[in-house]
C-alpha cells in the first residue's frame, strides 16, 4: 500500500483555538505524531509552535477533531486539552532554543490512528540524501485567520518553493524560508514534501519523496508589509522536543549563531483573532 503523506497529514492536522470570552478566539495549527513513550508503547503527541500555546492565556485549548459519519459526511467535534494547571504552569513541553511545542494527548481512536509515525520527520541527512534545496516545492497545512477548508474543519493545503539556500545541516541552519503567503493562524502547521513525480536520488523506481520538513513558525514583514515569505523550523527540533516529553535531560541541538531575517516576526496565534 502506497503511503500518501499529503492525505495522511490532512487527517492529522487540527485547528487549535481558545475562546477569549468576548466573542472572539485565538487560533493556531497543530498536527498529531505517533511516537514511542518511555514504556516503549506508541502514544499520541500534539505538535505546534510554542508561541501558539504561550499566547493562549486560559487553562484549556480546543482541538478541532473531525469524525466521519456512516453516510460519508464529517462532523466537526472539538475537544479540550488542558495546557496549564490551576497555578498557570505550562503542561506542554517546548524546545529550549526553538519555537516548537509538544504535548501528549488522548485522542479519539479514529484520530489516534491518523497520527503520523515519527519516522516521517526529516533528519539532517534527509535533505542531503534526497538533494532537496532551493526551488523545490513544499506544501503547508493550516488555518489562516481561523479559516478551515469546509464546515468539517479540515485544514487548507497550500504550497510554495524553498526560498533559501542551504537548508542543512540544522545545527547551522535551524530554519529555512518558504515562498508563500503566511497569515496568523498558520503557526504550528506542518511543512512537508510529497512529490510522486520525484524519486529518491539516483533511483528510477521506488517510493516517492515524502517527508515532514518542519513546521511553520514565522512570517517575514518589512515596514509592516508582508513579504509573502514563511519561516520554517527544521523537523530535527520537532524530534528533539518529542524526546524531551519523556526525558527532560535528552540532548538538544544548540544552533550556531543565526543572523536574524530582517523584519521577521512571529505569525502569532495572538494575532489570529477570529469570531467565535
Amino acid at each position: 500500500m502506497v503511503y500518501d503523506l499529503s492525505m495522511e497529514l490532512i487527517h492529522a492536522t487540527v485547528q487549535l483555538e481558545q475562546p477569549l470570552g468576548d466573542g472572539t478566539r485565538t487560533v493556531g495549527t497543530g498536527f498529531l505524531i505517533e511516537a514511542p513513550g518511555a514504556d516503549g508503547k506508541p502514544h499520541t503527541v500534539l505538535v505546534t509552535a510554542n508561541h501558539v500555546f504561550d499566547k493562549m492565556p486560559g487553562q484549556e485549548a480546543r482541538i478541532g477533531y473531525r469524525i466521519e459519519n456512516p453516510d460519508g459526511s464529517w462532523s466537526y467535534t472539538p475537544a479540550t486539552v488542558k495546557i496549564r494547571d490551576k497555578a498557570g504552569r505550562e503542561l506542554w513541553t517546548h524546545h529550549p532554543a526553538r519555537d516548537v511545542a509538544a504535548i501528549s494527548i488522548t485522542a479519539p481512536p479514529a484520530f489516534a490512528k491518523a497520527a503520523i509515525p515519527e519516522n516521517w520527520l526529516a533528519e539532517d541527512a534527509t535533505f542531503n540524501k534526497l538533494g532537496v534545496g532551493a526551488g523545490d516545492e513544499m506544501m503547508a497545512l493550516g488555518f489562516p485567520r481561523g479559516l478551515a477548508a469546509n464546515q468539517a474543519g479540515f485544514p487548507i493545503l497550500r504550497s510554495g518553493k524553498v526560498a533559501s539556500y542551504p537548508i542543512a545541516p540544522s545545527k547551522i541552519f535551524p530554519t529555512f524560508l518558504l515562498d508563500f503567503s503566511v497569515f496568523p493562524g498558520n503557526s504550528g502547521g506542518p511543512v512537508f514534501m510529497s512529490d510522486a513525480s520525484r524519486r529518491r536520488a539516483g533511483a528510477t523506481t521506488g517510493e516517492p519523496v515524502q517527508f515532514i520538513a518542519g513546521l511553520l513558525t514565522q512570517q517575514v514583514e518589512l515596514n509592516n508589509e508582508r513579504l509573502e515569505i514563511g519561516i520554517v523550523t527544521n523537523a530535527k527540533y520537532i524530534r528533539e522536543t518529542i524526546d524531551l516529553l519523556d526525558n527532560p535531560a535528552s540532548p538538544v541541538t544548540v544552533a550556531a549563531a543565526e543572523p536574524p531575517v530582517t523584519g521577521a516576526r512571529a505569525a502569532s496565534a495572538l494575532e489570529a483573532v477570529a469570531p467565535d
